[in-house]
């Protein structure tokens, strides 16, 4: 009986020490940057599309856009325009899935890829 009460404690306290390291979402983080500058409204930048592109398909075309289970794209803009690359997107292609990223998200991942050349 003891022995399963320390394993359920054990068990509890690994837990929570890994809830507390990190593993949560900052509300910061996930604003994107829209605020004035000298009159001008900002809107998000190619960071954002960087990070989406890195939470959405590295998995599959890799952190450096070198390919892997899907193929390389850091030279996509010189055979897909940026329409090109949102259809692709929001249809899929292959074995890629449509939808993994829509709207503003989508758009700004394929500006993003299609400068790449």
């Amino acid at each position: 009986m003891k022995k399963k009460l320390l394993a359920l404690l054990l068990g509890s306290s690994l837990v929570l020490a890994l809830a507390a390291c990190g593993g949560g979402d900052d509300d910061a983080s996930k604003e994107k940057d829209t605020g004035t500058t000298g009159g001008e409204t900002t809107t998000a930048d190619a960071g954002d599309a960087e990070k989406l592109f890195n939470q959405k398909c590295s998995s599959c075309h890799g952190g450096n856009l070198e390919g892997g289970v899907g193929p390389a794209l850091d030279k996509a803009g010189s055979t897909h325009s940026k329409e090109d690359i949102e259809s692709i997107i929001a249809n899929g292609q292959g074995a890629m899935p449509a939808g993994l990223l829509s709207g503003d998200e989508a758009s700004q991942v394929a500006e993003w890829l299609a400068a790449k050349k």
